[in-house]
């Protein structure tokens, strides 16, 4: 029993050193703030800031395309209801700095981008096609035949789909072209990796 009490009296000084070491210890929050504030001070600015305008786009995701001049045809009083909503005003076509070699190469970018990720879409659905096929050959069960069968259907139907968007797309980026010799531009701002 003395030996119970003993411990139990080293526990609780041990305890109450500890506690008062923690209280010593800490800091009103005042002087925490205070600490941070002069250790701001001393460090050095960073050589390099990076802002959004200073970073490049991400081309992988495409950029938006911009929007076109309005034609005759789309002036407001001739506005058609497939071109803009009820009570919207035809947006003004850019001029002056609007239409430099960024403005070109960017839309002339991005729809070509549009036509790649086609193209791309494309060549995945025809191989997913061709292993339908070679699936379907050396199938023998009439049900996973017809499964499959069923598979290549849609992916034929998605193929011919995709083919019509490239051809739109095609169509898209010689009318491009086309605008760009009407408003004079340099055939150079329209070549791929300018």
């Amino acid at each position: 029993m003395k030996r119970v009490i003993a411990i139990t009296a080293v526990v609780v000084v041990a305890l109450a050193a500890q506690a008062s070491a923690q209280s010593s210890a800490t800091k009103p929050l005042a002087d925490v703030a205070k600490d941070e504030e002069t250790r701001r001070k001393s460090v050095r600015k960073p050589a390099k800031v990076y802002t959004n305008g200073s970073l490049r786009s991400d081309v992988s995701t495409g950029v938006p395309a911009a929007p076109t001049p309005p034609s005759a045809t789309d002036q407001p009083g001739n506005a058609s209801p497939t071109n803009i909503s009820p009570g919207m005003a035809v947006p003004p076509a850019p001029t002056g700095a609007g239409r430099d070699q960024a403005y070109w190469s960017g839309r002339m970018k991005a729809e070509r981008a549009t036509l790649d990720r086609l193209q791309i879409f494309a060549d995945s659905l025809q191989s997913r096609i061709n292993a339908l096929l070679t699936d379907f050959v050396n199938r023998d069960d009439p049900a996973q035949r017809a499964k499959i069968e069923t598979d290549r259907q849609t992916a034929l139907a998605e193929l011919e789909r995709v083919k019509k968007e490239q051809d739109e797309q095609r169509k898209k980026i010689a009318g491009l072209e086309d605008e760009a010799r009407r408003a004079g531009v340099p055939v150079g701002w329209l070549r791929p990796g300018v």
